[in-house]
Order: structure tokens, then C-alpha cells, then sequence
């Protein structure tokens, strides 16, 4: 039995969406700058698909602008915010994808940005209060928060945030690549001024996502040498990967709250599961339902019932995990994340993430094999 438990670095593509992007790949050629009729058929795909977004998180279809993914997403967001828009502060923490973390870095060290980290707790929660007094300061300042943790799950009261942020010196930025598809977003609702997406994350195409940019903001391309994406970002269009973005939301929206409810109910019956396996096993993040991602569980294994082999061989069973974030394989260095943890000695950790496509089966699957690791049996 094969069993993949690794959602959180890419999911497999629906077959909805396969059908869906299969057209544009075969027939529907045409380039969406030409203006002959091949052009005008892909145009409008293009656009059809950005007003379906647009709907989905109530926004405006000039808001919407299509990128290679969530890196590029956050890129331009940053970038933008200091290099466009005046941002002398970024206000962040160390719990931040690489795609905000290093961005951030890069750019304190080529335009004397000052970076603040605020405090997280034990479970990866920021400071509300901490943060509260550092927006007293009238310096302009970019807030980038994650809505989700993309390794541990914790979750940002994202709203309350939106609300604080709700300031004339103040931008406020959030990495959503974890949640958009699969929480409810109101970008007339939430005072927020850049949100990110990437396809690969709620069962899209990979290569493929966009940047929310509130309208009230104007920016220069990142990307130049065409005027693509209403001047936003120069290239030729990734057309079936848009497609199958705009297929794949839809089809995330349509059932959110029975995806939700099913994954919910699995990674409960895991945790369960796993403290009746060993006692000693607990979880890194927050595990609140209300404060935690439902896709994601991080799981630290007790080192004297188990061994730093235990990825390798939860793979030798034909079971996908992961030890951290997929953007970092290949890395010898540990996890970012973890590492701003409390320290948990002779512990190792692993990522189990959930899909809609998940089953019990194979939940029960991997508890069995995790057993006979652990119990040696």
C-alpha cells in the first residue's frame, strides 16, 4: 500500500482539473497577447478564470495577478512594499516561509530595511500585544504574517491582525499558501492588503498562483519586458496552469466545510491514536482546532522509541512524510521552525499532512507501521 501524508509540499492534481487544463493543452494554443481569433479564445480563458477567483474571495478582477506560485507572490508583495511603496520597517517573525524570510534579509542588507521579529510562544503565536505597541510607530512599515504555518499548523488570528494593521503608515501582507483553498477569504471583509496562493497546495497545477493585490495600491512589475497581467508582472501566460487553478478553487469552495470537517476528523483520530501508541509522544504547534491548520500534523516521536531513521523508514512501508519544509530538501540544515521552538530533547519530528482525497484506511495504515517501528514488533 502506497499512502502519501506529505499535502502540506504539493498534492496530487484532481482529475477535474486535469480535464479541464487537457484542452488548452491540445486544441487552445493560441498565445493571449495575439490578437487573432487562437488569442482572443485564450484571452478570455485567462479572464474568465481571474473573475472566478475574484468572486471566490470576493475581490476585484484587477486585484488578481497570476504568478509562477507562492514565491514569486510573496516576492512581489515585499519587493513592492519597499522598492514602490515607501516601507522603511518590516514587521515579521522567524516562523516565516524562506520566501519572506530571506526576502526580508536580502533586503535589509541592499536598502537598510529595519526588520523586527516578534516573540512567539512555545506553539509558534505571535505577541498581539507586542505587536499592538510596535504600530505606534507612525514609520512606515510592512506586516507580513503567515496565515498558517506551513511545518507546525499554528494558525494567525488573521482577522484580528487585519484589524490592527488597519493604519495609514501600515501594509499588511500575509502568506496564505496554506490556506487559501481551504479556508473562506472576504477581501472586502478583511483589511488586508496583499494575500498569496499557489495551485500545487489544494490539488492545482504546479508552477501556477497568484498575487491579491488591493486596488487602492500601485506598484511596478518585478518581472519587465512585457505588459502582461495589466503591466503587473511581463511573460506570456502559463494558460492551462491558470485554467486549472481557477478549476482547482473552484472545486476547493464548492465543499469547503465537508473537506474540513473529513480532514478535521482524521487528524484528531491520529493524535489520538498516536498517544495510545506511546504516551510520550506529543505535538509541535498549536493542536486547537480553532488556532490550528486542519491539514497539517507535527508529530514529535520520543528518540529512545524510535530512531533518526524514522522517515526513511516510513518510506521503505511506501508512507510520504516529511522532516520539514519540501522548499528546503536537499538542505543538511534543520528546520527554521523548529528551531525557534522550546527545545525538545532526543525528540524527532515529523510533518504528516491531509488532503480531501486522505482516507482512514490509510491513516490506519501508517499507525501500524509506525507501531511495529516503535515497538520493534
Amino acid at each position: 500500500m502506497k499512502v502519501y501524508l506529505d499535502n502540506a509540499a504539493t498534492t496530487p492534481i484532481a482529475k477535474e482539473v486535469i480535464t479541464e487544463i487537457t484542452p488548452y493543452l491540445l486544441d487552445h494554443f493560441g498565445n493571449p497577447s495575439s490578437t487573432h481569433s487562437f488569442g482572443r479564445k485564450t484571452k478570455n480563458a485567462i479572464e474568465i478564470t481571474r473573475r472566478k477567483i475574484a468572486d471566490l474571495i470576493n475581490a476585484e478582477n484587477s486585484e488578481i495577478i497570476f504568478t509562477s506560485g507562492g514565491t514569486e507572490a510573496d516576492n512581489m508583495a515585499i519587493r513592492s512594499s519597499v522598492h514602490d511603496l515607501g516601507v522603511k520597517r518590516i514587521i515579521t517573525t522567524k516562523l516565516e516561509h524562506h520566501a519572506v524570510g530571506h526576502t526580508a534579509e536580502e533586503l535589509k542588507e541592499k536598502h537598510q530595511i529595519e526588520i523586527i521579529y516578534l516573540e512567539t510562544d512555545k506553539n509558534g503565536q505571535i505577541n498581539l500585544n507586542e505587536l499592538e505597541s510596535l504600530l505606534k510607530k507612525t514609520t512606515k512599515t510592512l506586516v507580513s504574517l503567515m496565515h498558517a504555518n506551513n511545518e507546525i499548523g499554528t494558525l494567525l488570528p488573521i482577522q484580528k491582525v487585519a484589524e490592527m494593521c488597519d493604519k495609514d503608515h501600515v501594509l499588511f501582507h500575509s502568506d496564505t499558501v496554506q490556506t487559501m483553498g481551504h479556508y473562506p477569504f472576504d477581501t472586502k471583509k478583511i483589511k488586508i492588503d496583499f494575500l498569496t496562493c499557489a495551485a500545487h497546495k489544494f490539488h492545482g497545477p504546479k508552477g501556477c498562483g497568484f498575487l491579491y493585490q488591493n486596488k487602492h495600491i500601485q506598484t511596478s512589475p518585478l518581472i519587465t519586458g512585457g505588459s502582461q497581467e495589466r503591466n503587473s508582472r511581463g511573460g506570456t501566460e502559463n494558460l492551462y496552469g491558470i485554467v486549472g487553478l481557477g478549476k482547482a478553487m473552484e472545486l476547493a469552495y464548492t465543499h469547503l466545510e465537508e473537506h474540513q470537517n473529513h480532514i478535521q476528523s482524521l487528524k484528531s483520530y491520529m493524535m489520538k491514536s498516536l498517544i495510545e501508541i506511546d504516551s510520550k509522544i506529543t505535538f509541535n504547534g498549536d493542536t486547537n482546532p480553532n488556532k490550528s491548520l486542519y491539514t497539517v500534523l507535527n508529530v514529535c516521536f520520543p528518540m529512545d522509541a524510535c530512531n533518526s531513521m524514522l522517515l526513511f523508514s516510513l518510506d521503505i512501508h511506501g508512507i510520504a512524510a516529511s522532516g520539514g519544509s519540501a522548499c528546503s530538501s536537499g538542505s543538511n540544515k534543520g528546520s527554521h521552525v523548529l528551531a525557534e521552538l522550546p527545545k525538545q530533547e532526543n525528540c524527532q519530528s515529523v510533518r504528516f499532512s491531509f488532503s480531501r482525497y486522505t482516507t482512514k484506511e490509510e491513516i490506519d495504515f501508517t499507525l501500524s507501521k509506525i507501531r511495529s517501528i516503535i515497538k520493534n514488533e
